[in-house]
């Protein structure tokens, strides 16, 4: 089956790199799905967004991105994120506390993300 080259960056990490399958992300546009040989493109991610990637091995890869762009070439993909967190990272009650206490939107956006990122790990 064909592969593709793939990481997933934030500001200061790397937090997987690999060959995959499938990436899927929240973009402005909408939604998207890439496989190897997609036409290249060039999206930005939303607030409190998800990533998911299926690996070449057949496991999932799912992270809580908090905007950013998504790269793609015919052989790549590249996901640069402001801020990112994988799910087995996420700390679940916190991110529900952030919904029940804070006003801030960009924090309620991004815990919200966390949460949406849990559900489909």
């Amino acid at each position: 089956m064909a592969e593709m080259t793939v990481d997933l960056v934030a500001v200061e990490e790397r937090l997987w790199s690999g060959t995959a399958r499938l990436v899927s992300a929240q973009t402005t546009e909408g939604e998207i799905g890439v496989m190897p040989g997609h036409e290249p493109v060039l999206g930005q991610l939303v607030e409190g967004g998800v990533v998911s990637i299926t690996t070449g091995d057949g496991e999932r890869v799912v992270a809580a991105v908090h905007g950013g762009f998504l790269s793609v070439t015919a052989t790549t993909v590249t996901i640069l994120a402001e801020a990112a967190e994988l799910t087995e990272n996420i700390d679940v009650e916190s991110a529900r506390a952030v919904l029940s206490e804070s006003r801030d939107e960009a924090e309620i956006a991004a815990a919200r993300g966390r949460l949406r990122a849990v559900e489909r790990a």
